[in-house]
């Protein structure tokens, strides 16, 4: 399955935390987000939302801004992660 915002990434990211980068730009998208709205959320800038969504960067999500968008939507953290382990 191809990755909703990469094709093919540079950077060495897991399965996992590609599928974590993809359903949170699928909801910001969604919600009609910018990546400046998405930063405010999780308390980090602009440019680091950025970087995550650069498939030639290494920087990605943690579990503190899983749960800040989880709370921020009214959602469980859960919600972020896929309902089988991704090999």
């Amino acid at each position: 399955m191809k990755s909703l915002v990469f094709m093919e990434s540079k950077a060495k990211i897991s399965k996992i935390e590609q599928y974590i980068i993809d359903f949170i730009y699928k909801l910001r998208k969604e919600k009609n987000l910018n990546q400046a709205d998405i930063a405010t959320i999780i308390g980090v800038s602009r440019v680091f939302v950025t970087n995550v969504e650069n498939p030639s960067n290494r920087a990605k999500y943690n579990i503190d801004h899983i749960n800040a968008l989880a709370d921020h939507f009214g959602m469980s953290p859960r919600d972020f992660l896929p309902e089988r382990a991704i090999i």
